[in-house]
């Protein structure tokens, strides 16, 4: 069973059916399940997906959204003193934007074997505690 971090932008793929992505994300997240991985993102990931609906006034997407986080089919990680030394070093990289940072540091704290986003930047930054960092693109399963 492999630890598998999902991006904001993975969620957001499927939430608003994107009509490029959604596909792809799907495809991952059934071999994530057949294989036994598990999916974990980040407290702000949950605060980044709400924050449309919330705009917007649409309390019943916010309460659909909440509930999907909620489940057991993910594990949400809190950015916490464990995440904070980590999230420090990887803004000596100022390459790093700070949510891209929270995100990472979430991550490694949890202690994931892969990192799935869709920005390519990040899947060139090494990460101590995360074995691999991929793109959506290139992600192997």
């Amino acid at each position: 069973m492999a630890k598998i971090f999902f991006d904001t932008n993975l969620f957001i793929y499927i939430f608003e059916q994107h009509p490029l992505l959604e596909a792809d994300v799907r495809r991952i997240r059934e071999r994530m399940l057949l294989r036994g991985d598990a999916l974990l993102t980040s407290a702000m990931t949950v605060g980044e997906i709400l924050f449309k609906p919330v705009q917007d006034s649409r309390w019943d997407i916010e309460r659909r959204y909440l509930e999907f986080f909620r489940s057991s089919s993910v594990d949400v990680v809190p950015f916490d003193l464990k995440a904070g030394p980590i999230y420090a070093r990887i803004r000596q990289d100022q390459s790093v934007r700070p949510a891209d940072a929270v995100q990472l540091a979430c991550a490694s704290a949890a202690g994931v074997d892969l990192f799935v986003t869709n920005d390519e930047r990040l899947s060139k930054t090494p990460v101590k505690g995360i074995q691999f960092i991929t793109s959506l693109a290139r992600c192997p399963l």
